[in-house]
Parts: C-alpha cells; structure tokens; sequence
C-alpha cells in the first residue's frame, strides 16, 4: 500500500478545509473536484467567475460542490484587510496597500484564510513560483512559534522498505535553503520532527548526514553537523520533545542496521533512522532525486513546514492528481 493511501483514511476523517488560490489552473479544478468527489475535505478555489468557467470547460469537471471565491469581489476580504494591516503596518503597509494585496493577489488572500480561520492550509504553484508563495506566506503568515527559519522536506514512499522496514522517510532541507549554518540546521531538524509526527503519528529518528561518522573525518563541514547535532539535542531536551536525534553520521550508519552497529556502536541511531537532515541543499536535493529515479520512491514535495499554519508549494510541472496528494499531505501536516 502506498504512504497517501494510508493518509487519505487520516485526512477524510479530520474534516478540515483546504484553498487552492490558482483556479485559474485545469489541474487545480480537477483536483478541487476530486477532493469534493472523495469527501477528503471542504474545498474553496479562488478565481473569476470568468476563469473558473474556462477552467472547467477545459478538465472537463463541475465545481457543484466547491466554494468558488473571486477575491477580488468577496464579501471575506474586507475582514482580511485589517488582518494583513495589523501584521504588517509595523514594516510600513497602509491600509490600503494591504487592500490592494488582499483584493488583487490570490497567493496572499489564500494565505491570509488561513490565517484568519476561514481555511486550515493552502496548496499553490501550479502556476506561482516558489519565491512568490513563500514570500506571500511570510508576509501573510510568518514562522511557527520558535522557529526563524521556514524549510521543506520531501516525502520519500520507498518502492522497498528500507533494511530497518521503514516505508517511508523524510529528507530535508531539498527545496528551500541552500545552504543552512549549524543553528539554521536545528530549526529545519525540528521542523522535520514535527512534520513526521504529524503525518506518522511516531517518534520521529533524525540523523544528521555527513561524510563521516563520529569522527571518522576532520573538516569543517563535519563540524557543522556534528554543531547542529549537539545543538538540535540541547533544544529537543530543553522542549521535552520526544525524538532521538544523532550525528554526524554516514548514510549507511544511518539507513542500515548491520552497519550502524558496527559504525556508531555508542550513538542512538543504529541504521533506524526515518528522517534525514542533509548538510545543504545540493545534497539533500541530489538524494532525492536518486532515490526516486534509482530505487523508484514517489517524491512528494517540496513541501513546506516551519509556517505558523500548513501551506504547501506545487512543481509547476504538477498533475491534478499530484496536487490532491498534497492537498492530502498538508491535511496531514496540520493535525
């Protein structure tokens, strides 16, 4: 069984709400129709009357059961006007730019839905680029409390178990930072472990990768994981948080049993981990890529986590299919 047919069950049954702002988008109808259709949950698409007909027409689907919102006209957005003044008139924003940004960008009306409570995540990009949604979701949103940094992790459903029959893993950062000091690297580490214990619902095990284990190399770049290490652990214990973090360690040590008892015979992690930390994002991103086009892993993501409320950004290459996975993921991530 795949890792989103077990979150699809999860998803369905917290009955939340999810915006998809780029109705504009064949793809995006189509997938808002087939979370109506699945009763995965309540669904609002925003665009012109104009463009939704388009939409539509070309995927061939009917919205019935979808709220259809043009943001520019809605009755909604007076209320998230004042919203976005409060967050932003300390950095210079009148009131009527935030009305300007409210009524004229649907990446920021989405945003601010969620923030307000009238959504409970958002899933865009199709058609933005990804420095366009996360600057609409600093500016409407910001980080999650405790964090400074917002990251991405992918999703990694193994065509085979990994040697410590593990399904699925998260690797991050692959899609945001490019590259993370040690103290960035706590933030994306815990961003992580709280990603993984809301989609598995179980401990999450991070290990930190490097090209040497315990030691086993001197260099700078070992260093700053073995900082990050240290770090992640002093702040996981001053949180209570219930996750087994270790460092620096080789991928071996860290996927596969035999070797990490022979590699880290003192450490935590012996080959069990389910969530990778990568040192930067050519790594992380590099990884990924081979094992979903060596191993045959679905990737899902780059999905965003560190935002005070679940948000997620699309490859524009997406399908309708790809963007109701992670309308399903970012569900997940919020429960």
């Amino acid at each position: 069984m795949d890792i989103l047919s077990t979150l699809i069950p999860k998803a369905k049954a917290a009955k939340k709400h999810i915006v998809l702002p780029e109705g504009q988008d064949p793809r995006v109808v189509k997938a808002a129709a087939l979370l109506a259709e699945k009763d995965i949950c309540a669904v609002t698409v925003l665009g012109t009357p104009a463009e939704i007909e388009a939409a539509c027409r070309e995927a061939n689907v009917s919205l019935a059961s979808v709220n259809v919102v043009d943001c520019a006209t809605a009755p909604e957005g007076e209320a998230l006007v004042p919203v976005l003044f409060e967050r932003r008139k300390a950095k210079g924003m009148t009131e009527e730019q935030a009305r300007a940004m409210v009524r004229g960008n649907r990446l920021a009306f989405g945003n601010l839905m969620v923030g307000f409570g009238l959504a409970d995540g958002m899933v865009a990009g199709s058609i933005a680029s990804t420095p366009d949604m996360l600057r609409a979701s600093f500016t409407c949103l910001g980080t999650a409390k405790g964090i400074k940094l917002a990251s991405s992790f992918f999703l990694m459903d193994l065509a085979h178990p990994a040697p410590s029959g593990d399904t699925a893993l998260l690797f991050a950062d692959c899609g945001v930072n490019p590259c993370p000091t040690a103290e960035e690297l706590v933030d994306i580490a815990q961003s992580t472990a709280a990603s993984y214990r809301a989609l598995f619902g179980k401990q999450p095990r991070l290990a930190f990768l490097s090209f040497s284990t315990k030691g086993s190399a001197a260099h700078d770049l070992v260093t700053k994981m073995q900082t990050a290490t240290t770090l992640t652990q002093e702040r996981f214990a001053a949180l209570g948080l219930d996750a087994t973090v270790d460092g620096e360690l080789q991928a071996d040590a860290a996927l596969v049993p035999a070797v990490g008892a022979s590699k880290n015979k003192s450490g935590t992690i012996k080959g069990d981990a389910n969530v990778l930390i990568f040192p930067d994002l050519q790594a992380g991103n590099i990884a990924y890529k081979l094992t979903e086009r060596l191993a045959g892993a679905q990737a899902y993501g780059p999905l965003l986590q560190g935002l005070a409320k679940p948000v997620n950004d699309l490859s524009r290459g997406c399908t309708a299919d790809d963007i109701f996975g992670v309308a399903v993921i970012t569900i997940c991530q919020g429960l």
